[in-house]
């Protein structure tokens, strides 16, 4: 079989394996066996002529022909999705975008967008998903979403090292800040110290193999005490203020942060800075995206 003739499905179930790292999680998330995903991956390798995945204990990772392939795949899928909107004719400005953001994202950013949207383009339909920044890259690259909300950090390196590079557009930067209890010793305070933080117990997100731990201090100088840890932000903050640790926080999160919760900054040479991006693959705007990377712009320029 030549590549040409290798169905678009098959192109799918690669490209879910490439955003999701494990045969068995694509298969679920596919409502296929195991098997089945494993046979078509074999007739995309024949028809490939190369091993298009490196078989680990913990998953799997493209090969240099793999990445190849992934590219062709996702170019294919995008036509063909692009395709069937056009056939089912709609107009230039409707349309549906996919997008994921960062668990930070969703306090106030993504649902400011989101309303404004809901106001201006009605005709516009917006899906979303949550998740961490390396897995929103690789959902990016393998075209499952189009447009990711992504965290920044210093020094701001490439968010992978793939081709094309992903178009970035600032949205919004922010200073990292420290959430303590109202009755907490330094709540009374608008500055600390990083010797001040010795000693305390932290919640953070839970521990990933891709994502540094989030909720320590990045410059802390001892090994942090994990009391809890919690992906969403809301329950990190209902923790904090239940007097159950401290952790780090964003701007961003004062406008739904509890009464029992007070924000301190921390005192050193070079504040620590949390840029919110919007990135995307370039050559692939639409009307429709447009509309969404204008929306998110001005929620970010909000604050």
């Amino acid at each position: 079989m030549a590549l040409a003739d290798v169905p678009t499905s098959t192109l799918r179930v690669f490209c879910e394996i490439a955003e999701r790292r494990t045969l068995t999680a694509a298969a679920q998330a596919l409502g296929y066996t195991q098997s089945a995903v494993s046979r078509q991956i074999a007739t995309l390798e024949r028809a490939a002529g190369a091993s298009l995945l490196d078989r680990r204990r913990d998953g799997v990772i493209l090969t240099a022909a793999g990445r190849v392939i992934l590219r062709y795949a996702s170019a294919v899928l995008d036509r063909v999705d692009a395709t069937e909107r056009e056939l089912a004719g709609l107009p230039a400005h409707a349309g549906t975008v996919r997008l994921g953001w960062i668990t930070s994202a969703g306090a106030t950013l993504v649902p400011r967008a989101l309303a404004a949207l809901r106001r201006t383009q009605p005709s516009l339909t917006v899906t979303s998903r949550e998740g961490g920044t390396p897995a929103l890259v690789r959902a990016l690259r393998v075209g499952s979403i189009d447009l990711a909300v992504l965290a920044w950090t210093p020094p701001f390196h490439p968010f992978d090292s793939e081709t094309p590079a992903f178009e970035i557009r600032m949205l919004t930067e922010r200073s990292l800040r420290i959430a303590v209890p109202a009755a907490h010793p330094l709540a009374g305070r608008d500055t600390v110290d990083l010797a001040d933080l010795r000693g305390e117990r932290w919640i953070a997100g839970p521990p990933s193999g891709e994502e540094r731990l989030m909720g320590v201090w990045p410059g802390l100088d001892e090994r942090p005490t994990i009391a809890h840890t919690a992906r969403d932000w809301l329950a990190k903050l209902r923790l904090v203020e239940a007097g159950c640790g401290i952790t780090t926080v964003g701007d961003a999160l004062a406008d739904v942060r509890p009464p029992g919760v007070v924000f301190l900054s921390v005192r050193q040479a070079e504040p620590e800075r949390r840029r919110i991006v919007l990135a995307e693959l370039p050559g692939r705007e639409t009307p429709a995206r447009r509309h969404v990377v204008e929306a998110l712009a001005a929620a970010g320029a909000q604050g």
